[in-house]
């Protein structure tokens, strides 16, 4: 798999963002009626203030999509959708902005984990599958095999090769670098999201750590508010995984 991520601001661009938040929010997921998009586009009221980035393959299709809304007279999503444990004057006004419309392709949505984080009943599945399952690549290495174990360890090994290939969700990294990197260009320095539990320990594990602030909501999906603070995620991902924090920082 190879793409990049760049931000959209062309009318061509953005119009193919909007088709694939219409064809996975309507089509896939059924969160929104057809009825309210006529055009096919799945565009709404915060787009005009949003910053747009895409992650597109070799084919120059978009096979995934995010904005970073900034602050203005509408405010954010979040705070009409969420009942938030925060009171917003104490958060840093232009500082702020809100990470939004997360869309990854489903052709780009085919590991088994991608259900907990892209889907739109992760919360009634059991998480624990998710939360806990065994990183193969880093699992104890066994010195004496009894001959039955032959067939196993073939399997362990190539499972083990298997999740050190995928074992890092490049599409997420990518779209979250290219968010941070506009975030330090405009000295944004507060994030709000509202996403799944999923998502949420995908980034983690990446050391990009969100606090929640208000109780789940039916948002697009069982969502939970959260807010993070760039500082903090800069020294969390720089003890965590210092390699990702020269990617993410390269340049800056």
């Amino acid at each position: 798999m190879s793409f990049i991520t760049q931000e959209i601001s062309d009318n061509e661009g953005l119009t193919e963002i909007y088709r694939l938040r219409y064809k996975v929010y309507v089509d896939e997921w059924h969160f929104e009626k057809p009825e309210k998009y006529p055009n096919g586009l799945g565009s709404d009221a915060f787009d005009k203030s949003s910053i747009h980035f895409a992650a597109i393959d070799d084919n120059k299709r978009i096979i995934g999509t995010v904005c970073l809304i900034l602050n203005s007279m509408d405010g954010f999503p979040i705070e009409k959708h969420c009942h938030l444990n925060i009171n917003r004057n104490e958060l840093l006004g232009e500082n702020l902005a809100e990470i939004s419309m997360l869309t990854i392709s489903k052709n780009y949505r085919r590991r088994a984990e991608d259900r907990y984080v892209y889907g739109p009943d992760e919360e009634r599945r059991n998480f624990n599958d998710f939360n806990n399952y065994v990183n193969y690549a880093y699992a104890p290495k066994k010195t004496h095999w009894r001959s039955e174990d032959i067939y196993r360890h073939d399997f362990l090994k190539k499972k083990r090769v298997f999740q050190e290939r995928r074992k890092r969700p490049e599409i997420i990294v990518s779209i979250y670098k290219a968010i941070y990197r506009e975030s330090k260009k405009r000295g944004i320095t507060q994030w709000y999201a509202v996403m799944a539990k999923g998502l949420y320990i995908l980034l983690m594990k990446l050391g990009i750590n969100f606090q929640p602030i208000g109780d789940p909501v039916d948002y697009y999906g069982i969502r939970t508010p959260y807010l993070c603070d760039i500082k903090k995620i800069e020294h969390d991902v720089s003890v965590k995984n210092q390699k990702l924090y020269e990617e993410f920082t390269e340049g800056l």
